[in-house]
């Protein structure tokens, strides 16, 4: 059974400072193309911020993004799973509660992020290897 921690396990963590602002949040994620970011407090994970926050709680009601402080915009305390959660059990979450993202931590310590595609490109992966195994 492949964990998140094998899922993850050569990428770079972003994430991003609840100081700073939606406008260098925004520009951040753009640069990395990324759809959302750990946001931290003092090293430990607070909330996360997603393009769909910027839209809705900035952008959709006239705030300044170079102004607004990602904390005043994320949301708060994000469910967080395991390094070592199963990518089965983490797809039950986010089909469960209708999260794109999850933030991965071990202990207080961000350790990565999971989107709902990098869990479905894993699972097709693993769909297209079982079909290649039972064609041969």
């Amino acid at each position: 059974m492949t964990t998140l921690r094998d899922l993850v396990k050569d990428r770079r963590v972003y994430s991003i400072d609840a100081g700073r602002t939606v406008l260098e949040a925004a520009r951040f994620m753009m640069e990395h193309n990324v759809g959302a970011l750990p946001v931290l407090r003092g090293g430990e994970l607070i909330g996360i911020l997603s393009e769909r926050d910027i839209m809705n709680r900035v952008v959709a009601v006239g705030r300044t993004p170079g102004t607004t402080a990602v904390s005043e915009v994320m949301t708060a305390n994000p469910r967080a799973v395991s390094a070592d959660e199963s990518i089965e059990e983490c797809l039950f979450i986010m089909r469960e509660f209708g999260f794109r993202h999850l933030p991965i931590v071990e202990g207080r310590e961000l350790k990565g992020l999971v989107s709902l595609r990098d869990v479905l490109m894993h699972q097709a992966a693993e769909i297209e290897r079982q079909a290649r195994r039972a064609a041969s």
